[in-house]
């Protein structure tokens, strides 16, 4: 469970995306899409950022459209705001994304 020392400042979401280029805040969460260069890919990207999230115990929201996955990290334990825990899950699914070959593709800010 989140505590309340966890939940993120205006200015502190604004500080941590600065070190996150591929993620926007948007709809009370980090957002981001990333692009694979196959189905295939998509679904190791995704079968990632599972395993991640099982380690972390922080799920995002997830959305798979053929080569895109859509990601989605609040808190949902903190009233569905933005926590240090999703700019690490963030964080590490950037990291997946990479390994598989995927490309950001974050909605316009």
């Amino acid at each position: 469970m989140a505590a309340i020392e966890d939940v993120l400042t205006e200015s502190q979401v604004d500080e941590a995306l600065a070190g996150l280029p591929d993620w926007r805040y948007s709809l009370g969460g980090l957002v981001t899409a990333y692009k694979a260069p196959t189905a295939a890919a998509a679904l190791e990207l995704i079968a990632a950022v599972g395993r991640l999230a099982e380690e972390q115990n922080h799920h995002p929201d997830l959305d798979w459209r053929y080569r895109r996955v859509l990601l989605r990290y609040s808190s949902h334990d903190a009233g569905g705001q933005v926590t240090r825990r999703d700019v690490a899950a963030a964080t590490a699914a950037g990291a997946a994304a990479a390994r598989v070959g995927a490309v950001p593709e974050p909605p316009p800010q």
